[in-house]
């Protein structure tokens, strides 16, 4: 009875995970919307995704430093309803006010970041510590939902956008929010198990040694999450603006396609994957791979294939991370994983407000006019192809790093 009870959680831990995907997804699908319909700059949105990071980042450190402080069961079983009031607000106040559309977008986006931050710190551990004789695969399969997530918000938001209309996005995110409360009732009604947030586990780490390696791969899952994130934020407006394929079709064939390789791959890595040294390198490679075809391809098709495999090289370097964490540094505890998500929060917002940044800045520049003529390119598909050219020097360092990491774990951590 009781092992029946804790795979009822198990499986609302998997709902939760994919109900709050929508946090992630949803936003950079409406990206084109809010410029077209309130005039918002590509700056502004980037700054949306760095608000919906540091927000996370932030909550990320909290937990790492005060975790003992919370009541875990009840932060846990609030937090998707956190999620659902900030996705109303960030409905209702560009649709009641929207004058003061923006604010209402940050303002939504900090509630709905803080769950999500949330989310990462604690669904995790939850899984990690309920029965189980596979615990590596469950928590395998946990991080491919994301991507699983992803793909049905992008096919259900592009359907609604397309044949609805733009002006209706706030009914869009009406439904999303609605999820969260369903994960909500179904963790009031499931048996949580009880997770250590004392920290004893992690008074053997104390040696130079260990803490450095604990940094070091906050330092990888950070790069990682600039390459996937960059990617992910921008491939809805860059295949819409810089390539000029309708959004819908943009939509399906790119971000949609994006998430389906990127939940393919970690489903693939949770059944047959092994030497995550490896696989983190060839990951870092073919992203660099990648954003060199988008930012010097002309052709919007080898584009488009591009920004796709993208997922494929990005979807194990932050869950690959915390696999290489836990091979490399054992008996880590509840801190570490908190701070390997406030690195990886942090390259996730990061790259995108970079991104929004540089491609604002090259637009408006008159070798932008010059260049773009040249190859009858628009300065604002100059402006995307070389943020897209910058974006590789993410993992770049990452290779760089992966090698340094190589020769610092040779011996084990003792």
């Amino acid at each position: 009875m009781e092992k029946l009870k804790y795979k009822k959680t198990k499986f609302t831990c998997y709902f939760t995970y994919l109900a709050m995907s929508s946090v992630f997804s949803l936003p950079p699908l409406l990206f084109a919307t809010f410029r077209e319909l309130y005039g918002i700059s590509y700056t502004l949105l980037g700054t949306l995704v760095l608000v919906n990071f540091c927000t996370q980042l932030g909550i990320d450190l909290i937990f790492s430093f005060f975790s003992k402080h919370f009541n875990i069961h009840k932060t846990i079983r609030i937090m998707p309803l956190v999620t659902a009031s900030g996705l109303c607000i960030y409905a209702l106040i560009p649709t009641l006010f929207p004058q003061y559309a923006y604010a209402g977008l940050i303002i939504g986006t900090v509630l709905f970041s803080v769950a999500a931050g949330l989310g990462e710190v604690l669904i995790s551990p939850t899984v990690a510590a309920l029965p189980s004789e596979t615990p590596d695969k469950d928590m395998s399969i946990l991080h491919s939902l994301y991507g699983y997530g992803l793909v049905g918000v992008v096919l259900i938001s592009t359907l609604f956008l397309k044949f609805l209309g733009n002006e209706y996005w706030m009914y869009l995110t009406f439904f999303w929010a609605a999820l969260p409360v369903i994960a909500s009732i179904l963790l009031f009604t499931s048996k949580l198990p009880n997770m250590n947030v004392d920290h004893n586990e992690e008074k053997a780490i104390k040696s130079t040694y260990r803490t450095k390696g604990i940094f070091l791969c906050m330092a990888c899952i950070f790069l990682g999450a600039c390459a996937e994130n960059t990617m992910s934020n921008w491939i809805s407006v860059y295949t819409e603006n810089a390539l000029h394929i309708p959004k819908m079709w943009g939509d399906l064939f790119g971000m949609c396609l994006f998430a389906v390789l990127l939940a393919l791959t970690r489903s693939a890595y949770a059944k047959f994957g092994k030497n995550i040294s490896r696989v983190l390198m060839m990951s870092m490679l073919g992203a660099i791979a990648c954003y060199v075809l988008v930012g010097f391809s002309s052709n919007a098709v080898l584009s488009l294939v591009g920004c796709v495999l993208t997922g494929i090289c990005t979807s194990m370097l932050w869950p690959g991370t915390l696999i290489l964490m836990e091979e490399k540094i054992p008996a880590v505890g509840v801190s570490a994983y908190a701070l390997m998500a406030a690195g990886g929060d942090f390259g996730a917002s990061f790259a995108p407000q970079t991104m929004g940044i540089i491609v604002d800045k090259i637009s408006a520049t008159e070798w932008a006019q010059t260049f773009g003529n040249s190859l009858s390119l628009a300065p604002e598909q100059v402006g995307f192809k070389v943020g897209m050219l910058i974006a590789a020097i993410f993992p770049i360092l990452g290779v760089l790093l992966l090698l340094y990491m190589k020769k610092f774990f040779k011996s084990d951590i003792k």
